[in-house]
Formats: C-alpha cells, structure tokens, sequence
C-alpha cells in the first residue's frame, strides 16, 4: 500500500477472538483487511509471499497485532509443508514483539508461542541452514522463560539432550538424556505419546538396545492419544529389536508400520529406519523394492537430517544387494526439474546416493564444526547384516472370525480383512480419504502434496490434512462458475448470507485480480482418531454442502 496507513485502536468484544481481555492495541485497517484477504488465499507460495510482505507492511505502520497475526499464519503454513527451518525468523520477531507489548497476545497466544519457539530450536536438528548461535540463543531463552515458573524443565533438557547428541557430544547428551528420562512433558515439550520413541531412537544410537526396548514398553504400558502411534513406536524399535535377537518382532513391527508410512509425506523421516531393517535383516529385495518406490520423496524431502538418513539407507541397501548378487538390476529414478528421467543399475544408484548422504553429512559438520555425521554417515555404510533372515508377515491382516489378527481384530463389520475394522478409530492418513471416496465411486486425482481433487457437478472440492501431526481432514469447495471482481460487494452478501443462515460450508470470495473465485471450507480436528464409517459420513457431507454451495453460486443472476 502506498501513502499513509490510516490507524485505529480496537478492543476486540468477541470473548473467542484472540487477544481476548487485552489491552487496546494499535490496528490498521487496510492492513486488517488484507490480513483477512491472505487467509483466504489457497495454500501455496501465494499466500505465503503474501503473508510475509504483510508482517513487514504491519512492522513498518506500526500494526504489531498484525504483523503478529500474519507471524502466527506464516508459522503454521511452515510446519503443514514441512519447512521448519523458516521458523526462525518469525519466532525471533514475533518473541521480539511480545516482550515490548506484554499486552499483545492473551495467555493463550503466549503458550502457543512457546512452543513455535521449541519448534523452531529443534529445526537446527533437521537442516544446516540454521544457524547454531541462533539456536542457542532462542534455547537459552525459552530455558529462562520456562524455568521461571517451572512450567516445562523437562522440554529444555530434552532439547539440550537432542542438540548435544547431534553435535556428537554423547557425554552431554547423557547428562541431560537423566534429566529428562522418567519425566511427563509440559505445555511446550510436543506430543507425550511420542517421548518414548525419541527417547528409544537416542538410546539405540548409542547401541542400548535393551534400553531403547524398554524405553518403548515402558510407553505402551502407558498410552497416549496420539495420531503418529502406534507406528512411531514400532519404527523406533525395529533395530534394537533386530541386533537385541527378536527379528521375528522386528519384521512384524516392520510391516505393521510400513503400511502406514509408505503414502504419508511427514513419514519420510522414517523410511530410512525401514531401509536399515532391510538391510541388516537380510531382506535386500524387500529394501530395493521400497527404494524403488519411495525414490521420488528424496527430491522433495521433509528435512535434509531425513534425506541423509534416507539415502545413506538406501545406499546401504544397494552395496547389500550388489553383493547378493541383485547389482544387475535397474531402479527407475522419475524425472524432477531439469532432470530427465533415469534407469541406473542397483551399483550406479549406490554411489549416486553416497554422494548425497555425504554431501548433506558436510553440510551439517561444516555448520556444527565437527566431523560427527559423516562419520555415522560412514559407519552405517560399512554395517553389514545381523540376523538370519526372517519370513515377513503379511502385508495385510488376515481375517480370523473375530480373532486377534496381529494389528486388530478382524469382525464380520469389514467387508474384505483389507483395511481397519469399521468401529475402530484409525488416524487420518491419505490411505483412509482415498478408501472412503472409493468406497462412494467417486473419481478422483492427489497432487504430489498429497491433497486430494475431485469435480462433483459444479463443485470442484479438496481434502487434505493439515495441522502439526495431520490430524485435522480440511476440505475446500470451489464453485466452478466465477464472477467477474465488478461484482465483488455482490459475492461477499451472497457469502455473507451463507454464513448466516447455513451450517457448512464456511463460505468467501477470493479476488484474483480480474474474477472472483466463491469457495467454502470445513476443518474437522480427528487428533484422537476416525473411524471409517464416521469418515465416510463426513466426506459425504462435505461434499454434499460443497455442491449445494456451488450450485447457489451456479444460479445467481
């Protein structure tokens, strides 16, 4: 915006809108308005630019609400496409804004900014690109503001444990590995279903393998609401299971697990893991058949920690293969940017990998100035396997008349023993989506971002996961028809009018500059689980409301 930002003070009297019970804060006008219009820009590089040229318009005007606000969306927009390592710098200035204007964000808000502050400490963990004074920094001062009030020590000494043990100061990281161990996570220390996973995967590396196995018993005994369970703790156990002498509980967990982590994006971290356990269990077929199909997520990873690991593993699982005599064979690598597509051979893959894992592993020593990670990048490359191999499970449970099936009991609700039982609750994942539309007929498309899209009548409608763990099912309804942005004032009474007499879908109007796109949304949070039957009922009711909203908008004038 050019000339002058004209400003208003304003309490907010919505006792559910934040900044509830605050002080009257500064707020542009225009600035709150174009905050609105970039919430309800589709997720992409769009609303992300948009959202970071606003914070600084609202920084210049001196809109601090704002640009907090904008901070807040930029963040959660970061951890939903997996680039923690953005964190940084709005939780620096967001932190920065909190302290001059106690009275800018409510009790709430604060909390939540703790805990962006947490995430954005353990980006370091997953990239070179941040800084490790930076990261220091942001921990000693959330240390401060924690221990302050005693509100969550245990998540700082986590941090320091996980920091120190990726510097490779083991001796460090077991001093503060004591602190935290046997403790329950505060408001900021992430999910307490997963703590014992973390805790195992730094046990087993450093070879306590009986530990790293009680560690997880010790978590089963006392279960979580958590979507990411139990599969973070079966992956977390497959190689201290595997070289504690129980390959048979290895491949069960191994399989249990890959189900689900073969089609999520946030899982990529795990497959590694799952190479490794093909590798050292003496399965190298199984591991060049995941290679195989889990190649394209290295172009497009979560974190670069998860691509090292990833091709590290995979490259283990090629120099395997090659000596079992399966070197002939050929992997296809799909196309990505300028690359063209390829077919090399199970060797040349092998060495095109090793050059990845070392080139990341430089990255991170010559960031962290110490030489740890290509030195483990090393040492699993000259890992050889450990057990005799062990037949795999099925990939699927078998059907048994009611009987325990290894994952669940199999009852006359499931149709075919292929999926989870119809009463069970599951977590959201792409898999359960897909089966519900399937089971409907409906024909659909998922883009490499795992956003399922599918037209019905003149309604072209969205499902994808959102949240931190990818608990929430977000559907969006886009009319097909659009209208001319002449007739802005006229669509936002038609949404307005919407929203005040219909439950769903929450209806607006997004200006593309020339035309107007009328689209709706719906967010259900599943963090404790879905169960097929009561997620079949909420696809069909998205995408019934998100066509009778697409046919409003078909029959205006």
């Amino acid at each position: 915006m050019t000339g002058r930002e004209e400003s208003t003070s304003s309490r907010t009297d919505d006792p559910g809108a934040p900044g509830t019970d605050r002080v009257a804060v500064r707020r542009v006008p225009a600035l709150v308005t174009a905050l609105t219009d970039a919430w309800d820009l589709p997720d992409g590089p769009g609303r992300l630019l948009a959202l970071e040229r606003l914070a600084e318009r609202a920084d210049a005007a001196g809109d601090a609400r704002t640009a907090v606000e904008a901070r807040f969306a930029l963040i959660e927009a970061y951890l939903l496409h997996g680039e923690r390592w953005r964190l940084v710098e709005p939780v620096r200035r967001s932190r920065a804004a909190a302290d001059r204007w106690p009275e800018l964000l409510s009790d709430a808000e604060a909390g939540l900014l703790l805990r962006y502050q947490r995430y954005a400490v353990e980006a370091l963990l997953g990239t070179p690109r941040v800084g490790l004074d930076q990261t220091r920094s942001l921990l000693d001062d959330l240390a401060r503001r924690v221990d302050a009030d005693g509100s969550d020590a245990p998540t700082v000494a986590e941090l320091r444990c996980r920091i120190a043990d990726h510097l490779g100061d083991e001796p460090t990281a077991r001093h503060w590995y004591q602190r935290w161990a046997g403790t329950r996570p505060g408001p900021t220390g992430g999910c307490p279903g997963c703590a014992p996973a973390r805790r195992a995967e730094l046990l087993a590396g450093w070879g306590e393998w009986p530990a790293a196995l009680a560690e997880l018993r010790q978590g089963a005994s006392e279960p979580e609401d958590c979507t990411d369970q139990p599969e973070r703790a079966l992956v977390a156990e497959l190689l201290p299971a595997l070289r504690a002498g129980e390959p048979e509980r290895a491949a069960a967990a191994h399989v249990r697990a890959y189900r689900r982590h073969r089609h999520e994006r946030g899982a990529f971290p795990h497959l590694a893991a799952h190479l490794r356990f093909c590798a050292l269990g003496g399965q190298p077929e199984r591991g060049l058949e995941i290679l195989a199909e889990q190649l394209p997520r290295l172009d497009r990873p979560t974190d670069d920690l998860a691509a090292m690991e990833f091709a590290a593993a995979g490259a283990l699982v090629c120099g395997l293969a090659v000596e079992a005599g399966l070197g002939g064979r050929s992997v296809r690598r799909p196309a990505y940017g300028d690359r063209p597509a390829t077919e090399p051979d199970v060797a040349t893959l092998g060495a095109l990998l090793v050059g990845i894992a070392g080139e990341l592993a430089g990255s991170f020593d010559a960031r962290n100035g110490t030489g740890h990670h290509s030195g483990r990048i090393a040492a699993w490359l000259a890992e050889r396997p450990v057990a005799e191999p062990v037949p795999l499970p099925a990939d699927e449970p078998v059907e048994e008349s009611g009987e325990e099936s290894g994952d669940a009991t199999v009852t006359g609700d499931e149709p075919n023993g292929d999926g989870p039982v119809e009463g069970e609750l599951v977590a959201l994942t792409l898999d359960v989506i897909t089966a519900a539309l399937d089971r409907r007929g409906d024909r659909y498309l998922v883009d490499e971002g795992g956003t399922v899209v599918g037209r019905w009548g003149a309604a072209v409608i969205q499902f994808r996961r959102a949240g931190e763990r990818g608990e929430v099912l977000h559907t969006r309804a886009m009319a097909v028809r659009r209208l001319p942005v002449a007739r802005r004032a006229e669509a936002y009474a038609f949404c307005n009018a919407w929203n005040h007499d219909r439950l769903l879908p929450k209806a607006y109007a997004h200006d593309l500059g020339e035309e107007l796109v009328l689209a709706g949304d719906v967010a259900t949070d599943l963090a404790h689980g879905v169960a097929p039957a009561q997620l079949l009922v909420l696809v069909d009711a998205a995408i019934a409301t998100g066509v009778a909203y697409a046919e409003a908008v078909a029959a205006l004038p």
